[in-house]
């Protein structure tokens, strides 16, 4: 005997067996409304996991076991029914779907949110590279004074006129600080060029024979003289010009030939200025530009006392 109710699309199958059978039924139609109520089901896609799914597969089973036995009674199913039944499938379509539309939103957020990470990250290491630069310096420690400081590198930006007057106070007191007696009327030569009027009446006076401190005769054992600049500083003035120098050198004086060496350090003070060049050209050939030293003053450093420094050929002697 059957145990259980058919479900909706089975009735609706078997729509036109609406009425009580007798018990001499024809048995190979209700066998064909079984295949039907099967193919109805694969058709209508009963939901699985549903109150619908239970009802309609414990219905088929009963019509199934009714195929060995006396079918019962099957009830007709109305349009309501099965609206409603198809009402609650598309909503479960609708569902699933707003489920996987929401999932992707989130996977595309979070795809989102990783890349601007890695772009953060990216950024973060490119403005942190300056960081990681190693910029060297030198440590400067004075001879004479033990004052230490950085000497300043130079960064390519300095004008053309300081590099220029930096160029000509070294050659000037590099030339005109030394002596040779070889080299001493072409040095004083040289010297006046660089030289204002009134500033070449006192180099005048300094090299007149006359003086006893003369180079020509405080070197006239032949003792010479070598310079050698070490820095050239610029001042500006609250005018804003800048017309002053201080040229620190070092100053080797040598007695005579294999004589010890006497190192004094000095600093010098200059005026300069530009002026028109001038029209001999033997003056053009050392300064070119016109650049003129107006006042020159020089002096020692405070040392305890001078250097001596002993020459090559008597120190590889011991």
């Amino acid at each position: 005997m059957i145990g259980h109710r058919p479900s909706n699309c089975a009735l609706s199958a078997l729509g036109g067996v609406g009425h009580e059978e007798d018990s001499h039924a024809d048995w190979s139609l209700v066998c064909a409304g079984v295949l039907r109520v099967r193919c109805l089901r694969d058709t209508c896609g009963i939901l699985p996991g549903t109150a619908a799914t239970h009802q309609s597969a414990a219905g088929l089973d009963g019509d199934a076991i009714a195929i060995g036995s006396r079918p019962r009674r099957v009830a007709a199913v109305n349009s309501e029914s099965l609206s409603d039944y198809f009402r609650e499938a598309a909503s479960w379509d609708a569902d699933r779907l707003q489920h996987l539309r929401g999932a992707a939103r989130r996977a595309w957020r979070v795809a989102a949110a990783g890349w601007l990470c890695a772009l953060a990250t990216t950024i973060a290491l490119a403005l942190l590279m300056p960081l990681k630069r190693v910029d060297p310096f030198l440590v400067r420690v004075d001879n004479s004074t033990g004052i230490v400081d950085v000497v300043p590198v130079y960064t390519g930006r300095a004008g053309l006129e300081q590099s220029v007057a930096r160029y000509f106070l070294s050659h000037y007191i590099s030339v005109c600080e030394r002596f040779n007696f070889a080299t001493a009327e072409s040095d004083y030569e040289e010297c006046g060029a660089f030289h204002a009027a009134q500033r070449n009446q006192a180099w005048y006076a300094l090299w007149n024979p006359a003086n006893p401190a003369s180079p020509l005769n405080v070197h006239k054992d032949g003792s010479t003289v070598r310079v050698q600049v070490e820095a050239v500083s610029f001042f500006q003035r609250v005018s804003g010009v800048t017309d002053l120098a201080q040229v620190r050198y070092l100053k080797s004086e040598r007695q005579g030939t294999g004589a010890d060496e006497h190192l004094s350090h000095w600093i010098a003070t200059v005026q300069y200025a530009y002026s028109a060049p001038s029209k001999d050209p033997r003056v053009r050939r050392w300064n070119p530009l016109g650049f003129k030293v107006l006042e020159l003053t020089t002096e020692p450093e405070v040392v305890p006392e001078s250097t001596v420094v002993k020459p090559a050929a008597s120190a590889s002697g011991h």
